[in-house]
């Protein structure tokens, strides 16, 4: 064991809401379309767990529901 896992882990989405909190003014304007990219790729992540998660459900329910 290290000193770094002793270490408290982030609170599930302080990185988001610290990026939320973030001052734009400071960013020029290709910064800012280098930011959106970023996070479109982000969303599009974040879309595609939903879309497995929501197939794994559908799975799931279609093995424990053959009866109905």
């Amino acid at each position: 064991m290290s000193f770094e896992d002793l270490d408290p882990r982030p609170q599930r989405g302080a990185m988001l809401t610290a990026l939320g909190r973030e001052d734009l003014d400071l960013y020029s304007v290709e910064e800012l379309n280098e930011r959106i990219e970023t996070l479109t790729g982000e969303i599009d992540r974040a879309r595609a767990a939903i879309a497995g998660k929501n197939a794994k459900k559908s799975a799931a329910d279609a093995l424990f529901n053959f009866g109905s």
